[in-house]
């Protein structure tokens, strides 16, 4: 187990990364599935918070669906993801505030749990565009947002259209580090954008009513070489 010392004193209980606890303390406040299940919570510091539990994606969910084999706690994901989201936000890029994680060893096996700060106002950016249309500057913003993380290393693993979330100021932020990694500079830049663009067609083909367009992407495009360009 690992915890932001910042928000949480002393060392948390398991229940806090059991959503039946929060339950039956009625501060679950709502929850939403995804390859990690996602538990909206109203945090023991007065702040909303959001425990994820992780979920394994691919054929081998049918068969195990959240369990992952030991290989020592300085390599249990959810730990991981613990460590580099503290070194994100202390970089000042737009993520959420850590709060707590935990890897549940059994064995050879272990659970793996990640608890963090609700970002006020924000939603996932396929839900926005399937409402509305985003101005180029937005679509501009975005680029140089996840230019923000290229240039710091990060290379997310699932860098998709849900784990892009945008608040109602229109201000960009990144989610579910689970298998990121910090990594030098590289080739993977472009296959990450990449998998950010499959991700926004394949909404489009799937829903009628979702508002992107190629002088979208160029919009994204601009603004990610801009970032790289200026320095900042």
């Amino acid at each position: 187990m690992a915890w932001n010392p910042a928000r949480i004193a002393e060392a948390p209980g398991v229940q806090l990364f059991d959503p039946r606890w929060w339950r039956d303390q009625k501060r679950l406040v709502g929850e939403a599935e995804g390859r990690g299940a996602a538990y909206f919570l109203d945090g023991l510091d007065g702040t909303p918070w959001v425990l994820r539990h992780n979920r394994r994606g691919g054929v081998l969910a049918h068969l195990n669906h959240d369990r992952f084999i030991w290989t020592g706690a300085s390599r249990a994901r959810a730990l991981a993801e613990l460590r580099l989201l503290a070194r994100m936000h202390a970089d000042g890029l737009p993520v959420p505030v850590p709060i707590a994680a935990l890897a549940a060893r059994r064995g050879p096996v272990y659970r793996s749990d990640v608890v963090t700060e609700r970002i006020a106002g924000a939603r996932p950016l396929a839900d926005v565009l399937m409402e509305k249309a985003l101005p180029a500057t937005a679509w501009q913003a975005l680029g140089g947002a996840v230019a923000r993380f290229h240039r710091a290393g990060i290379r997310h693993a699932d860098l998709n259209a849900r784990n892009v979330l945008v608040d109602s100021d229109l201000n960009f932020h990144l989610i579910d580090f689970d298998k990121a990694k910090r990594v030098a500079p590289g080739a993977w830049r472009e296959p990450n954008l990449a998998r950010l663009r499959r991700s926004l067609d394949k909404f489009d083909a799937l829903t009628p009513t979702f508002n992107f367009a190629e002088a979208d992407w160029a919009a994204l495009r601009g603004g990610y070489a801009e970032v790289f360009a200026s320095g900042h």
